[in-house]
């Protein structure tokens, strides 16, 4: 396929993008049954696509053959309704294998995730994701953070590379995001995606809708779609009452939450997906679960959510 349809079906965020967690069972392995229903669901209450995969879903923990199951059975579950886009890392080798299974496992797109540990020059960085982009035909949205940090000119030479549609930002330096948008805006014809990639997106939406970057991830979703949807909606609408009381109420309590232990983006995700009634297990090391405590005030925090929402009607 060409990256003119993925990027297509992504440039109107009819809803938030789901990026779903990894379903693990009682023994940890993959939990493929639990992994569809939670695919469903998710695409069932409005999602504009599917990452599976990739942060949330814990790419860093599965092996190549979990991984091209779980993309499998999440193709499966959306039954074309919604794109699929998959996660490719590690190093440039490894990231193409990862970038051909997602492709014989039916994705329509890759999320290329920073190379592992080393930190590389521009160069070196261009060279890698020009190799994922030339491995398959599947179009490629390069994942900006950490140790792939990127300047406005390598963007400007990613954008003009075949197969790479787009910039997921994970770093949050708007002043970088605003040269970058302005370098590809003046030098590279056609529309390049952006999204906001930060933990928790909803939280600094409103400050990335202004540079124009309308697409943003959503762990959210995994365990309170209701609430990511409501938000997504009142964003676009241009209804700041409602986005201001949902920042108030619920994400910034959230976010608070997730700051008190290191891999609570993910463990902390999981245990929501656990609260809301499918056991989809518990992270895999070296993610650990979150305490007691912490899932006690998780659990208030989406009850004053979903308490939130009733009071908007």
């Amino acid at each position: 396929m060409t990256s003119a349809p993925l990027a297509a079906r992504l440039g109107i965020p009819s809803g938030p993008l789901f990026f779903p967690v990894t379903a693990y069972g009682p023994d940890g392995s993959v939990d493929l049954d639990t992994y569809r229903t939670h695919v469903r669901r998710g695409v069932e209450a409005g999602a504009a696509a599917v990452f599976a995969c990739c942060g949330t879903g814990e790419f860093h923990a599965l092996t190549p053959e979990e991984f091209e199951a779980c993309v499998r059975v999440a193709v499966e579950a959306t039954e074309g309704r919604v794109p699929v886009v998959a996660g490719a890392g590690y190093g440039t080798a490894l990231a193409v294998r990862y970038a051909r299974l997602a492709e014989s496992a039916g994705a329509d797109g890759l999320l290329a995730m920073p190379p592992y540990l080393v930190v590389a020059g521009q160069e070196g960085l261009l060279r890698h994701y020009r190799e994922i982009a030339a491995a398959t035909p599947l179009p490629v949205i390069v994942y900006q953070r950490d140790n792939a940090v990127f300047t406005p000119e390598t963007v400007v030479a990613l954008a003009r590379t075949d197969g790479i549609i787009g910039l997921k930002d994970g770093l949050g330096d708007l002043d970088l995001m605003q040269r970058v948008i302005s370098a590809v805006r003046g030098e590279v014809p056609g529309d390049f995606l952006y999204f906001n990639g930060l933990p928790t997106a909803e939280q600094t939406q409103l400050a990335y809708r202004a540079l124009g970057v309308t697409l943003y991830s959503s762990a959210v979703f995994c365990f309170a779609p209701e609430i990511a949807l409501a938000f997504h909606q009142a964003l676009r609408s241009g209804d700041d009452s409602v986005v201001e009381k949902l920042l108030d109420g619920f994400y910034r309590p959230f976010v608070e939450l997730r700051a008190q232990g290191r891999g609570y983006a993910v463990a902390l995700v999981k245990a929501g997906v656990r609260l809301r009634g499918l056991d989809v297990g518990e992270v895999r090391p070296p993610l650990h679960e979150p305490t007691g405590d912490h899932v006690k005030q998780l659990a208030e925090v989406i009850e004053r959510g979903y308490a939130l929402l009733e009071e908007a009607k």
